[in-house]
């Protein structure tokens, strides 16, 4: 096992290779890691679109697995850490790319998920499992890994933020002013079946508009298909929005959610973004449950049809399913309305802005570096 945090290993080798959204949720590994264990060696083997994400934080090696490459990526990762050995491996990902990839690592501690959460092969790849979950979201999941190591919950750092990029910022206050008065829309999820409907983003678009005042901004991935979808939600609309669509890279995106009130998205990448930027989020969920998948820091203000689909497409409850099921059809999202939505805005509305996080000496310590 791990040896105890009064004797924390030299170096740890964390494995996380995509996605977005679950690159995210290994922040808070991350920040605990660093305030616990602040004299081990981090390194982070991640995919290269992930990096972009994570690259700001300091005091963190990345080793990024270009898997477009298929098994060159593979090649590529064993000639990078040739010669090396850590002290530990946490395999913080089920498929059998992690597994293979994870083989590059030479570690005589591998730690994995327990057998239940374990698929694809991934118990041959680990020599220690974290203890079983019931009914996990999947930052609790990965938090699962500190414990298994002897790090003790109530030093757990809940904390998500990354510094900011100095040109991010500035691409953001040209585009978004007035901070805190605009919604920032990402109604694309990279699986189009967790997609609402573009009638009914529009809708949602114009009434926050006309009853709040508030300013909408769109953004999305520079996939064609993402950039024509929010072309139409725009072409839906009766008040002009502001259309970014393709045209922001991450860390624009971080930025500009930032100066938003709040973001809304459904299950996807940029809903995990928003909780990173330290804004509220709404999200809408309907293929996996939000209290698995959802943005952690605002599964109040999920718009969740989950059970309901449920119960339609299988004819069983959601508390009948296995924890985390897909509900593969796009039929789920529709069940979502824009009364909901609407409702879960005012909601959030209601509530004060959330408070800026208090200082952390780990975080301000990394900040200088």
């Amino acid at each position: 096992m791990p040896p105890p945090p009064s004797y924390p290993p030299r170096s740890l080798c964390l494995l996380r290779l995509s996605s977005i959204g679950d690159v995210a949720h290994m922040l808070p590994v991350v920040h605990t890691l660093r305030h616990c264990w602040p004299d081990t060696r981090l390194t982070w083997v991640v995919g290269e679109t992930e990096a972009a994400l994570v690259a700001p934080l300091p005091d963190v090696e990345f080793v990024v697995f270009r898997k477009r490459r298929g098994w060159r990526a593979h090649r590529q990762l064993a000639a990078a850490l040739r010669g090396r050995e850590f002290d530990g491996l946490f395999l913080m990902q089920v498929s059998v790319r992690a597994g293979a990839a994870s083989l590059a690592v030479r570690a005589p501690v591998r730690m994995g998920f327990d057998r239940a959460r374990a698929r694809e092969g991934h118990g041959l790849f680990v020599n220690h499992r974290i203890a079983a979950q019931t009914r996990p979201h999947v930052v609790d999941g990965f938090l699962g890994f500190l414990a298994a190591a002897g790090i003790d919950p109530q030093r757990f750092r809940y904390r998500f933020d990354i510094p900011e990029d100095a040109p991010a910022r500035a691409f953001a206050q040209r585009h978004l002013p007035d901070a805190g008065r605009a919604v920032l829309l990402s109604p694309c999820a990279g699986n189009p079946e967790r997609n609402w409907r573009i009638d009914r983003y529009a809708q949602v678009a114009d009434l926050l508009i006309e009853r709040h005042g508030l300013a909408v901004v769109l953004t999305c991935a520079p996939e064609p298909e993402q950039v024509q979808f929010v072309d139409r939600v725009c072409a839906r609309m009766r008040h002009a929005p502001k259309n970014l669509a393709g045209q922001t890279s991450l860390q624009q995106t971080l930025s500009l959610m930032r100066r938003a009130r709040f973001v809304l998205a459904p299950d996807s990448g940029p809903a995990h973004l928003g909780t990173v930027a330290g804004v509220p989020v709404l999200g809408l969920y309907a293929v996996s449950p939000s209290g698995r998948t959802g943005p952690y820091r605002s599964l109040d203000y999920c718009v969740d049809s989950y059970d309901q689909a449920a119960r339609r497409l299988l004819g069983r409850p959601a508390a009948a399913l296995p924890w985390g099921r897909k509900l593969h059809s796009r039929e789920a999202m529709g069940l979502i309305t824009v009364e909901q939505v609407m409702a879960a805005a005012q909601r959030l509305l209601d509530a004060p802005p959330p408070a800026a996080p208090d200082p952390d000496p780990e975080v301000g310590r990394m900040d200088r570096t």
